[in-house]
């Protein structure tokens, strides 16, 4: 998984697979999906990021499994 940020756009694209993108969906005024041939997410834009999605500082955290 990677993720741009453009400051000059206020724009976060998060790109999950790198695979073709065969559409582009709107979900929200300011979010688009980007789908592959099998349908697919690909990545999703956030435009006005630091707005919409909070998006002042990025972290990740890999999940330890839960077992029953």
């Amino acid at each position: 998984m990677k993720v741009k940020y453009f400051p000059d756009t206020d724009t976060a694209h998060v790109e999950f697979k790198d695979n073709n993108v065969l559409e582009t969906k709107e979900i929200s005024e300011n979010i688009d999906i980007d789908i592959d041939v099998k349908g697919n997410l690909v990545g999703m834009t956030i435009e006005h990021a630091k707005a919409n999605a909070e998006l002042w500082e990025f972290s990740f955290q890999e999940m330890p499994q839960q077992t029953a």
